[in-house]
């Protein structure tokens, strides 16, 4: 445990997602008898938020066991934008893992000159992940991140160009690592000397690297102009269809999608459940009316407990609609195809 009452020579702010490696980079740091500040970054694309959890692994714990202080932000807007055009483009899927640390490091950077710390660290490694951590890629990020010369990383520093805070001793360099590549043994020797305990697996818990997700994502920016938290939020559940341009279908899975769903429908859009059987909720969104409303309808049929049958009714539940839709269920092979995958 830090003593917090002993008098630091430095103040650090970190990137701290909870895992592994940005809390090593932290220990690392308060082993030298310097302050830290963690900011954890949240995004609508992280697991969902509940009390003291974010996007990653819950940042707390570690923070509580060795005395730092976390703040939360959010980077709203910024990121969307960011997602639709990064400049350093999309990893496999949707990610623009580049892109998104520039913009936590210029947050980084000026809650430093905010409260007047002395530089930023992060838990990165030379060579762990493809693109974003080779070499010349760590220095662009220092460059574009307006922090030359005073972004370290502790993990990787003997290995990297020593920066402002090195020269001028208020960290010494012999005291960090030259960790390079994906093995992690270093890291768990580490993790073993300074008792840091139960910590994550390397998995990330943004959905821009999921494959299904970021299908639904490509989809919603080709066919809305302006979109919003409840759009975002949306994609996370259901089956997604797309019937034409104008037209898009959410299907229930399971009662939990049927609740956010429910919670996260707009004013415009229709509502479908089958009657008198078990059913998804259904959720029709359309910018050509109701063109495609007896497809939806179909398709509600096809995923209630009475699909069978050869007909089937199916109700708009918007408050003060109540129409009754007569429809045979549709036929899983012709519509397999506007299936989102």
């Amino acid at each position: 445990m830090t003593d917090r009452n002993k008098k630091k020579k430095g103040h650090a702010i970190a990137l701290f997602s909870g895992g592994l490696d940005s809390a090593l980079a932290i220990l690392l740091i308060l082993k030298q008898n310097i302050e830290v500040t963690a900011l954890t970054f949240l995004t609508h694309f992280g697991s969902e938020i509940k009390d003291r959890s974010s996007s990653g692994s819950d940042p707390y714990p570690v923070s509580e066991k060795f005395g730092f202080k976390i703040i939360l932000g959010h980077l709203g807007e910024r990121f969307i934008d960011i997602v639709k055009s990064p400049k350093y483009g999309h990893g496999k899927n949707m990610n623009p893992c580049v892109d998104c640390h520039i913009l936590m490091l210029k947050e980084a950077r000026h809650y430093m000159n905010l409260v007047g710390a002395d530089f930023v660290i992060t838990g990165e490694v030379i060579g762990q992940r493809p693109k974003s951590q080779f070499r010349n890629m760590l220095r662009a990020v220092e460059c574009d991140s307006g922090l030359e010369g005073y972004l370290i990383r502790p993990l990787s520093a003997k290995l990297l160009d020593e920066t402002i805070p090195e020269k001028e001793g208020l960290v010494d360099r012999d005291r960090l690592e030259d960790i390079n590549g994906r093995s992690r043994k270093r890291q768990m020797e580490l993790a073993n000397k300074f008792g840091l305990e139960d910590y994550p697996s390397p998995a990330g818990g943004c959905l821009l690297t999921d494959r299904s997700y970021s299908n639904r994502l490509k989809d919603l920016f080709e066919h809305t102009e302006k979109v919003d938290f409840n759009d975002l939020n949306l994609l996370r559940f259901g089956r997604h269809f797309r019937l034409d341009e104008y037209t898009k279908v959410i299907v229930g899975r399971r009662e939990e999608d049927n609740e956010k769903i429910i919670k996260y429908a707009k004013k415009e859009h229709l509502m479908l459940e089958a009657v008198g059987t078990g059913s998804p909720i259904v959720l029709y969104i359309s910018t050509h009316g109701e063109d495609k409303l007896i497809d939806a309808a179909a398709i509600t049929g096809r995923y209630c407990d009475d699909k069978a049958k050869d007909e089937v009714e199916i109700s708009c539940i918007n408050e003060g609609d109540g129409r009754i839709i007569k429809v045979a269920p549709a036929d899983p092979d012709q519509y397999s195809k506007y299936l989102i995958r």
